[in-house]
């Protein structure tokens, strides 16, 4: 990763443009299975269900195993935006955008600013009053918001993956009816 706001920009709508053409025809199999009675569709969409259940508990684990790998994943995030914001002529989006909305300033401490704090670091946007400027550093508020809400993403995560796996059976049970309907139509 070079800069913090080349992530931002190129990386994140393109994930989300693939996830959503995935979920689009995992869908489209499901829908048309059922609807056409297909036993093949409805087959490839208990399939398709299948292999996004196995991804998910493969990232629900990684997340669940490797709780201080992505605190300092995190750090080091916000260590590339600081140096990004440092480097003269740069764009500073990314810092700014964590300082507003986590609410704090540099990566330790506002000290970190010297005399010219920028407006992201303050509660309103006069700086003048020491009182409204924020204390806490951002990789301690990045890292104590991963804390306390990483077993909600872990939970949530697993509850999904509770949902996909009775959509699973589902999709095996119609597919199974689907088949056994038409062997019988023959005879």
């Amino acid at each position: 990763m070079k800069s913090f706001d080349d992530l931002q920009t190129q990386h994140i709508p393109i994930v989300l443009i693939v996830l959503g053409a995935v979920i689009l025809i995992i869908s489209f199999f499901g829908c048309c299975g059922a609807i056409r009675e297909s036993y093949c569709m409805s087959m490839t969409y208990a399939f398709f269900l299948l292999v996004l259940l196995i991804c998910q508990l493969v990232l629900i684990a990684y997340v669940w195993t490797n709780k201080q790998e992505i605190s300092r994943k995190l750090e080091k995030a916000v260590d590339i935006a600081w140096e990004e914001r440092a480097r003269a002529g740069t764009n500073a989006n990314a810092m700014d955008a964590l300082q507003i909305g986590l609410k704090c300033c540099a990566r330790r401490n506002f000290i970190e600013y010297g005399i010219s704090i920028p407006s992201s670091c303050c509660q309103d946007q006069n700086c003048s009053n020491p009182t409204n400027i924020y204390i806490h550093g951002c990789k301690t508020a990045l890292v104590n918001l991963w804390d306390s809400n990483g077993d909600i993403i872990k939970f949530a995560g697993l509850g999904i993956a509770a949902v996909e796996l009775i959509g699973f059976i589902f999709a095996c049970c119609l597919a199974n009816n689907i088949r056994n309907y038409k062997r019988r139509a023959d005879y």
